[in-house]
């Protein structure tokens, strides 16, 4: 009788894992989230859309990167966007893919926040 032979591939990434990189550009943070922004993931990008140190701060999530977003992302950007315009400052999305779109048109968040098709767009004024 042959004896199974297990291997160790190393730690598998989780499902639905965000992480977010967050860089300044001319004064303006600059948030990028990649991968699926769920109520699982949502504190990440929470945690990196905190400008409450920043006078006047100006926010642009880069979303090239999101592959889904649901409610929980939707209410974590409105906040935010609330949250920047209460401290003088502002929020703006950057490129996201067609489906985080549709969210985003199908709940009316892009009447409610800036949302620019590409980086570049979004920077400028």
């Amino acid at each position: 009788m042959a004896e199974a032979e297990m291997t160790d591939n190393g730690p598998t990434e989780p499902p639905g894992r965000l992480s977010v990189v967050s860089t300044t550009v001319d004064g303006i943070r600059v948030v990028t989230p990649a991968g699926e922004l769920d109520h699982h993931t949502g504190d990440t990008l929470r945690q990196a859309l905190d400008a409450s140190d920043t006078p006047r701060p100006r926010v642009v999530v880069d979303l090239h990167q999101v592959t889904f977003m649901d409610s929980s992302g939707i209410n974590i950007l409105i906040a935010a966007h609330r949250a920047l315009s209460e401290a003088d400052g502002w929020l703006r999305l950057a490129a996201p893919r067609e489906s985080v779109m549709r969210t985003l048109n199908i709940v009316g968040v892009d009447t409610l926040i800036d949302c620019r098709e590409t980086l570049h767009q979004a920077l400028s004024n």
